[in-house]
């Protein structure tokens, strides 16, 4: 598994970006991270996402915001109606265009605890608020981009009165940080994703990024919000959860893949981080599978 670091460009004769991907053959996990927000609207599929160290079932409707730098991917297993393709709506915005909007429009400021809560952990949203967002993210593909934008304003006044939202990452929430492009980070994060499995010092990445252990471990918090430990946790844990749902591999075998070579070592740290012992997460993730397989009465033919 390979995480990738995205360069987003906004659309033309617009200040942020808007994707409408139709993907016949399913989205496919792709573990990549950028310093923009990201508001996705997943339809016509079934499977699970990944957001930092949280994995779990979406089907269609669902809607997430995901904060800057925070690794993500989503992953499907199969279409819901099987004529038609699996749809991601996705809205990315940067950090500073954000405070911008803020700064410009206080009648936004509800919005800005919601920000911080995405950055920290990323943001699910609840069925009620789904449903009215829902057609305002359909109706961008054919709007105008002065339409577009007026339809995103509407969106993110919506989203931020959601009282059933959700942080995703099970870890305590910490202060939104400001997320700036660095290409000495981006070069770790580079390494960190390919490497992840193997032995990694701080030394080694500290020489990478051309400074000091002390100045890498304060840039890596200050980038990630996270320490370097952790974020090698997040991964392997990552990792390792994508492998239980899919298929039925020994979790020995398992541990091993994802660069864990103490299996106690391992199932302590699932435990931590998930709150339950891998074959309780693969159990328990394949039931809910099992009851979110359903036809969605607002799916568009």
């Amino acid at each position: 598994m390979r995480a990738v670091f995205v360069k987003i460009v906004p659309n033309d004769g617009a200040s942020w970006a808007f994707e409408h991907r139709q993907l016949p053959d399913g989205i496919p996990f792709e573990w990549h991270y950028h310093p923009e927000y990201e508001l996705t609207l997943t339809l016509n599929s079934l499977g699970h996402r990944y957001i930092g160290s949280d994995v779990d079932v979406y089907a269609d409707g669902d809607l997430v915001l995901v904060g800057p730098c925070q690794p993500h991917s989503w992953c499907s297993q199969e279409s819901i109606d099987k004529h038609a393709p699996h749809v991601a709506l996705v809205i990315k915005f940067s950090e500073q265009w954000a405070r911008g909007l803020l700064a410009l429009l206080p009648e936004l400021s509800g919005i800005e605890a919601l920000f911080s809560a995405a950055a920290a952990q990323g943001v699910s949203f609840g069925d009620k608020t789904r449903s009215l967002v829902r057609p305002l993210i359909e109706s961008m593909p054919e709007a105008s981009p002065s339409q577009r934008l007026l339809l995103l304003m509407e969106v993110l006044l919506t989203i931020c009165m959601d009282t059933e939202a959700l942080v995703l990452a099970n870890q305590p929430a910490v202060e939104a940080r400001a997320q700036q492009e660095d290409p000495r980070i981006t070069k770790v994060l580079e390494h960190l994703h390919t490497h992840y499995t193997e032995r990694l010092t701080v030394s080694e990445l500290a020489n990478l990024a051309c400074v000091s252990v002390s100045a890498f471990h304060r840039m890596f918090n200050r980038h990630t919000c996270t320490t370097f430990t952790e974020y090698v946790v997040r991964l392997r844990l990552g990792r390792a959860c994508a492998l239980l749902l899919h298929g039925d591999r020994k979790i020995a075998d398992i541990a091993i893949e994802c660069g864990y070579t103490n299996l106690s070592l391992f199932n302590r740290q699932f435990a931590r981080v998930k709150g339950e012992s891998p074959s309780q997460f693969r159990k328990r993730h394949r039931e809910l599978i099992g009851a979110r397989r359903r036809p969605s009465p607002r799916l568009k033919h």
